[in-house]
């Protein structure tokens, strides 16, 4: 088997079947006498299972378990596709957390809640700098002290941290997160992001099946490495 016949499968070129095989994605060829690569159904499933892995895994993590499996790693493989798992379901609670969120946006009493830059980032666990950061984005607006000239946040502003917080987790950018928080609060309630969590929710939806069809692939290579 030539390489071009392992990459029209796929709509590859011939130079990235080459790539995988120098980048351990491939078990190592057979040469010819004139120093061609020969490939085997063997290189077929890998090759198979590598292109199923990457739309769920990416294409680092996917790489990393090719790797492992072809050196004889399968343990090492498996415990990169659970954390894999691990970080799929990660991010699965992140959304409950940011519908759980959206579902109590009712304006608080502005004496109420009022807090500073340090307390507000530790709460959330990030750092005093991407709370500024967020605020140049336009994401939350802390009034200043008159006196101290120190930020305070109301309880309006730390829901807009925390919802940014949510998003930013979900994998959402500040341009992107900025006009959602724009229209919360001029909404008040959950209506502007509904059609950015049902787009959230079939991605995660969508990643979950990849990794289905990653897996029935590469269990199809390793059976065929068994043989």
């Amino acid at each position: 088997m030539r390489p071009v016949d392992l990459a029209r499968e796929h709509g590859l070129s011939t130079q990235a079947v080459r790539n995988y095989e120098d980048a351990g994605i491939l078990p190592a060829a057979e040469r010819t006498v004139h120093g061609y690569r020969t490939y085997t159904p063997l290189h077929a499933h890998a090759l198979r299972a590598f292109v199923a892995l990457v739309p769920g895994h990416g294409h680092p993590t996917a790489t990393s378990i090719m790797q492992a499996v072809n050196r004889g790693a399968v343990d090492d493989a498996l415990r990169l596709i659970d954390d894999s798992h691990g970080q799929l379901l990660d991010d699965r609670r992140t959304l409950q957390a940011v519908e759980a969120a959206l579902r109590d946006l009712a304006p608080v009493p502005q004496e109420r809640g009022d807090t500073f830059i340090g307390p507000l980032a530790s709460r959330l666990g990030i750092r005093p700098a991407t709370l500024r950061k967020w605020e140049n984005a336009g994401l939350v607006r802390p009034r200043r002290d008159p006196q101290t000239g120190y930020r305070v946040y109301s309880a309006a502003d730390v829901r807009d941290a925390r919802l940014a917080h949510q998003l930013r987790r979900g994998g959402y950018l500040l341009e992107q997160i900025a006009p959602l928080i724009a229209q919360v609060r001029s909404a008040g309630g959950v209506a502007p992001l509904e059609s950015t969590l049902r787009e959230w929710q079939a991605r995660l939806s969508a990643r979950g099946r990849a990794m289905l069809q990653g897996a029935a692939e590469l269990d199809a290579y390793l059976r065929a490495r068994e043989r």
